[in-house]
Order: C-alpha cells, then structure tokens, then sequence
C-alpha cells in the first residue's frame, strides 16, 4: 500500500511523515511539487510493483501548480482518476475548499494536522479505494467471461457456402456482444440445404445461452430428419423441456426453417411467429413466407404445417429478425425500395456485399437499438 505526500513546505512533509510511520504506513513517498508527484507517476499503472500509489495526500497551495490543478489533471487520466486525494490545507476559505473537492478530492484535513483525524480519513479513503479496485476487477472478469462467450457465440455460426450454383451468407450485428439471434446451414446432400434464422426472446447472456443450447438441439435435429415439420416439433419439445424446469422466466424464439432441394426445385418452409421473409422466383415473382406458426416454445402441442415455394431455374430467398424490420421503421423506409433492391440484386454482387446492405445503410444500421440478422440463400 502505498501513500503519496505533496507538500511544498518541508516541516509539513516532515510531520505527516512522522504520522505515518508511527501508524505503521511504511510504504511511502514524498514531493515537495505538483510536478515532481507527476514526473514519478509517468508509467504507472494500477498493477505496477516499483510504483504505488493508493492514496495522495496533497497542500491545496503551492507554487507552478496548486492541489486543485494537479487534482484535476489525475482526473483526466483514466488509470490515475480513482486513486483517492486527500488536501491537507490551512486554508480556511469553505468555497475554496468545495472547489477542491469538486474537482475530485476525496475529503480534506486542515492544518495544524490532526493525527487521530488523518489517519481515520486515509483509512475511510483507503477502504473506498480498495471498493472500486475490488468492482474494476469483477468488471475486468466478466469483461473476459463476455468475451469468451460471444467467441464461443460467434463460432456457432455458419460459415458461408459459395457453390458455384449456390450461396448461403448472412450479416449479423448483435447490439451488445452477446445476442439472441442465431442462424445456421447444413448441407444435407448434394441436393439439399437446410437452412434456419431464429430470434430468441430477450438480450444479453440468458438469451444467448438458450440460443446455444438450441443451436446444439437443432444441429442433432437435422440431422436425424431434416423435414421442417419434425425440426420445429423437436426444437418446441426441448424449448417447454427447459421452461419446465425454469418457470420463472419461460423462454420461447420466433423462425423461419427451410430446406432447398435443388433436385426438386422446391423450397419447403415453416414460419414460426418470426417477420414474414420473401423469395424470388426466375419468373421475377415475389413471393412472401408469412408467419404459419405460433412461435417455439409457447405451448406444448403445436400444430405445424409446411409451405412449398416451386421454382423452375432459380431462387433467392431473404430472411431477418424483428430488429431489422424495427430500423425499417425507425427510419420511415418504405420495405418496397429494399424489396426492389433485393429483386434487383445480381448473383455475383451478392457474392461480395452484405446481406443488410439491401436494406439499411451503414449509417442506419450502426443507430439500431436491437441485434440484428439478415440471412440471404440462392439458388440457381
């Protein structure tokens, strides 16, 4: 633990020194300036062996730069702004003192120096130091924690598929680092992709979590038996397995499934609860994949029922979270400019732009307030 004494007057310094050691604060060091305290500061850093400091004691009045200035500079330095400063000053003036402590100290002794006083404020002022270091490194762990689960998050999804007659991409922008919205394909056979876009209900680490247990769900699911109806069943069983066994919060998501068969020509889908997603078919017909469905998760029994797109030579199929639709709105776009866009959209470009860009711009998509997923899927 270390102690920092800033005093220009010498008998001051000599005092406080004498306090200090009788009180068993052996570990400190004196300044007779501002500016020396400063020139044995540069380099510190809150982990530093060689150079402490827990607590400033500092004279208000001294000569090049006074207490509240040096105060003042150590606020505007963010790995020195929370050490805490105590003034020990003469002066009696109350408004010069409220400024001292308006500019960050911490508390203040007056002169002639008190030693019960002293001592009870640095003690005060260390238990609040060693408060804020104690949360810094709770907020540092889970900062790390946060980060580890939005790599583990992130490495969930599917990595883009460039067939040479096929392309699956999608452009995801979580609001925080960890998000509920998830996608994911698997290439069934040389034919067939499945294909999904969820949007879990809530934010931040619970609906990240479920997000995860239900990627694994869907990922057995399958591949056990891709057919959207026995997917959604699957995902709906072990939705209400996991809100039975939580009842205080009961989780559920929204969801588009498909399956491409490119062999067939067809594109079978399930819409549970989630925004209404749009194919266009080579006759350049657009064609809308409505909410079918209840949403996963919000009763035990579900009644499902697929829908069938037919296609002759091609198809592309654009799919996003509510997130998307809320910016839409927020920005008063009409969704027939972006639909245009999207019908207008060439295979080769697609190849190399964002999915997103069809519909926002980066400006409105970096002022969106919730995560955000747009999944594109085409197919010649």
């Amino acid at each position: 633990m270390g102690i920092l004494v800033v005093d220009d007057n010498q008998a001051n310094l000599f005092v406080i020194q004498h306090i200090l050691k009788r009180a068993g604060y052996k570990d400190h060091l004196t300044f007779s300036s501002a500016k020396d305290m400063f020139q044995h500061l540069q380099g510190y850093s809150p982990f530093s062996a060689d150079i402490k400091a827990d607590i400033i004691l500092m004279d208000i009045m001294m000569p090049e730069m006074d207490g509240i200035e040096a105060c003042r500079r150590l606020q505007q330095i963010p790995h020195l702004k929370d050490i805490p400063v105590i003034f020990v000053t003469a002066l009696e003036d109350s408004n010069k003192v409220a400024e001292a402590l308006d500019a960050g100290g911490t508390d203040y002794v007056m002169k002639p120096i008190n030693k019960t006083e002293l001592l009870a404020r640095i003690r005060a002022a260390l238990r609040l130091k060693y408060e804020k270091d104690w949360h810094k490194e709770q907020e540092n762990k889970i900062k790390n924690e946060l980060d580890l689960s939005m790599q583990v998050q992130t490495s969930m999804l599917s990595e883009p598929i460039y067939h040479e007659y096929t392309l699956l991409k999608a452009s995801y922008l979580p609001a925080n680092k960890l998000a509920g919205d998830m996608y994911y394909w698997y290439q069934i056979d040389e034919h067939r992709f499945a294909a999904i876009q969820l949007d879990m209900m809530g934010h931040g680490i619970s609906a990240s979590l479920v997000c995860m247990f239900i990627s694994s769900v869907l990922r057995d699911a399958i591949r056990t038996c891709s057919d959207p109806e026995y997917v959604m069943k699957e995902l709906n069983r072990w939705m209400n397995s996991l809100n039975q066994r939580n009842q205080r919060i009961p989780y559920y998501f929204t969801a588009i499934y498909l399956v491409l068969n490119k062999k067939d020509k067809t594109v079978e889908y399930v819409n549970a609860g989630h925004p209404t997603g749009y194919a266009l078919t080579d006759k350049k017909e657009m064609v809308s994949l409505p909410s079918n469905m209840c949403a996963v998760g919000f009763f035990e029994d579900i009644t499902i029922q697929k829908e069938t797109i037919p296609y002759i030579d091609s198809i592309q199929l654009l799919l996003f979270t509510d997130g998307v639709e809320e910016a839409v709105e927020q920005n008063n776009l009409n969704p027939c400019e972006y639909l245009q866009r999207f019908a207008s959209f060439h295979w080769n470009a697609a190849r190399t732009a964002e999915p997103i860009d069809m519909i926002l711009t980066k400006q409105q998509q970096a002022s969106a307030d919730d995560d955000m997923c747009v999944v594109l899927v085409q197919a010649d």
